[in-house]
């Protein structure tokens, strides 16, 4: 099976903080399969200038960290769900 660069779906990001959905593929008894994962990473710049990623949170980072992450747990609810009506509510 040729393995290709699996390329990201969707990524939420609040400054330094982002959440990308990944869409993976499998094969399992013979049929392919399809499932959805979530990155979560901090990007920093080191003392050199370099930017990097880490998965460790400073306490003023959890605040974006639930924005992303509830940002994509709704993309992929929304997205997934046959059953999402729309509809404005008038009182």
């Amino acid at each position: 099976m040729k393995k290709t660069k699996n390329k990201p779906e969707i990524k939420f990001r609040a400054g330094a903080i982002s959440a990308t959905v990944w869409n993976n593929h499998t094969q399992k008894d013979g049929e392919n399969k399809e499932y959805k994962t979530i990155s979560f990473v901090r990007n920093y710049q080191d003392k050199d200038g370099n930017w990097n990623t880490t998965n460790s949170l400073r306490i003023n980072d959890l605040p974006r960290a639930e924005l992303v992450l509830n940002k994509a747990y709704e993309y992929l609810t929304l997205k997934d769900s046959d059953n999402v009506i729309l509809e404005e509510v008038v009182a």
